[in-house]
């Protein structure tokens, strides 16, 4: 039930970054487990109240582009993705290696860019390889420029989204990645300009950031694995294992929200039962707003109770 002046979203899109899954088990640096952190992320999502009808997951997939991590990535995402009933998108990254991802994840001998369409119920969101093979840093070609703008010819129903590994930004917060940045930016903007992208999603830093490019927002996904730490101190770079998040993506007929949704779970001091949902969904929209936004209203006054508040 629609409780303020907005409707629901019209599409909901998961936008999760960097698993680096390894293979048999390994863990990352000796201490991250990268598959606990995935399921982690996959359990969260399992409990929205508006489920996702995509999983973007931009970009390395596969920490050493081993065969075994991405077949495994696959019996981990695949059967969490069909429960909720959403579509997966996978991106390249850096760490991935183009043959052994084609292979892995769509059986596939061919080690191209790996760019791809998918329409999700009118909103078609657009996989953008921006890997360099055997470097880190990010690049487009001309032919995948032409590639993007042949596909942006035509505006799509509800808009385009662009995943991408490397976003188009400035990274003030960690300088040591400008050096691994992607190369070659006003390019892409000039492919971009006057198309119906409505939002770029971006991994790669392995924390949350936003910005624009091109007049069009910029969303940075964290990790599922380790994270970055912005404020390190005395480190030029430092990954730590906390902030894990995935980021919520609910696009509107007139703008896109993002939502940051942290992995790790975290004590309650506040809160109402599931059930009073129902309770406020009934009222009227004069009584929730007696109810719940005036100051002295009996359910902030304590002459309520209501069972299991925290």
């Amino acid at each position: 039930m629609q409780l303020g002046q907005y409707p629901a979203p019209g599409h909901v899109v998961a936008h999760l970054s960097d698993p680096h899954l390894l293979a048999q088990g390994v863990l990352q640096y000796g201490v991250i487990d990268t598959e606990a952190g995935l399921r982690l992320a996959l359990t969260r999502l399992s409990r929205l109240d508006f489920p996702p009808q995509a999983l973007v997951f931009t970009g390395d997939l596969a920490d050493k582009a081993e065969p075994a991590a991405y077949a495994r990535l696959r019996e981990i995402v695949e059967p969490a993705a069909a429960a909720i009933g959403a579509e997966v998108v996978w991106v390249m990254g850096n760490h991935d290696e183009r043959a052994a991802y084609a292979r892995g994840l769509f059986d596939l001998d061919d080690d191209t860019p790996q760019d791809r369409v998918h329409d999700v119920a009118g909103l078609r969101i657009v996989s953008l390889d921006t890997s360099v093979p055997g470097y880190h840093h990010g690049d487009l070609t001309d032919d995948q420029l032409g590639w993007l703008a042949d596909v942006l010819a035509t505006p799509a129903p509800h808009g385009t989204l662009l995943a991408l590994h490397h976003p188009p930004i400035p990274i003030p917060m960690m300088p040591a990645a400008d050096v691994i940045e992607l190369l070659g930016q006003h390019r892409l903007a000039e492919v971009l300009a006057g198309t119906d992208v409505r939002g770029i999603l971006g991994g790669h830093l392995h924390y949350s950031t936003y910005s624009t490019f091109a007049g069009i927002p910029v969303s940075v996904a964290s990790a599922t694995c380790y994270t970055s730490d912005p404020a390190p101190v005395d480190r030029f770079v430092s990954g730590v294992d906390g902030h894990q998040a995935v980021t919520m993506v609910h696009v509107y007929a007139d703008r896109v929200v993002h939502t940051i949704v942290p992995l790790a779970p975290a004590p309650e001091v506040s809160g109402f039962p599931a059930e009073v949902r129902a309770q406020v969904e009934a009222l009227t929209p004069e009584q929730r707003r007696d109810l719940l936004s005036r100051k002295d209203s009996p359910l902030y006054t304590g002459e309520v109770d209501v069972p299991g508040t925290a």
